[in-house]
């Protein structure tokens, strides 16, 4: 083997690793979204400030992983000069960890709801299709890492299309909480913090679709944003 051969070899070895370690970084970062979109959830649905809390103070964690991801994704691109797949992959890796950063922030909205709900413990209301909601946004936004994680099309389109189903408890939510505030007005303060948590679990969803898409083109080549196909 001759030297330049060898260090051809080793560039390439160095740079798989490098990739590597972005996929790493990005499903550390995604751990770290789904588990404070949880807490958030149960903070909710509990009334636990404590947990609430922990939400909010741990959003840094995710602002310093997005531009940890970043970071490594522009070293790759100026250093590397990748091409094809590994070129759509480094790209979405800025996308997605955006999108993960964007997750982090809806928690904490969903958390300071629950703060504020505890803030009002006269007025407890249950409504199911918002744990609902949860589990089907929480199962999307993991399934959207793994589709791109491992450039699975199918498992991508599968995201996107549960996105209506997410939309559609959304709906829902909005009409049970509307029925609440129209029978008993003490229930408006807390049926709005509800609204406003639902719709923060919709946004979450959405961003699970975004990842969604960015795992079909880094796939397929082809951009399915707006119901394109290219």
């Amino acid at each position: 083997m001759t030297e330049t051969t060898t260090t051809a070899t080793a560039g390439f070895r160095h740079f798989h690793d490098q990739l590597g370690s972005l996929k790493e970084q990005l499903l550390g970062m995604s751990q770290k979204a789904e588990e404070r979109t949880d807490l958030a959830v149960e903070a909710l649905l509990t009334r636990d400030r404590e947990k609430a809390n922990l939400v909010i103070e741990g959003d840094v964690d995710l602002n310093r992983l997005e531009v940890e991801v970043e970071q490594a994704a522009v070293e790759l691109l100026a250093l590397q000069q990748p091409m094809a797949r590994d070129l759509r992959f480094i790209i979405g890796a800025i996308k997605v960890s955006n999108d993960l950063e964007r997750v982090g922030d809806h928690a904490v909205n969903i958390a300071e709801s629950a703060i504020r709900l505890a803030d009002n413990p006269k007025v407890n209301i249950r409504i199911p299709e918002i744990e609902v909601m949860a589990r089907r946004a929480r199962k999307m936004l993991s399934d959207s890492l793994d589709a791109f994680i491992r450039a699975d099309g199918a498992l991508g389109r599968k995201v996107c299309r549960d996105d209506d189903e997410v939309d559609s408890l959304h709906d829902s939510v909005f009409r049970v909480l509307l029925t609440h505030m129209l029978a008993d007005p003490k229930t408006i303060t807390p049926s709005l913090e509800l609204l406003l948590a639902g719709r923060n679990l919709e946004r979450i969803a959405d961003l699970a679709t975004n990842i969604g898409e960015d795992a079909v083109y880094l796939a397929e080549g082809k951009q399915i944003k707006h119901h394109q196909e290219s």
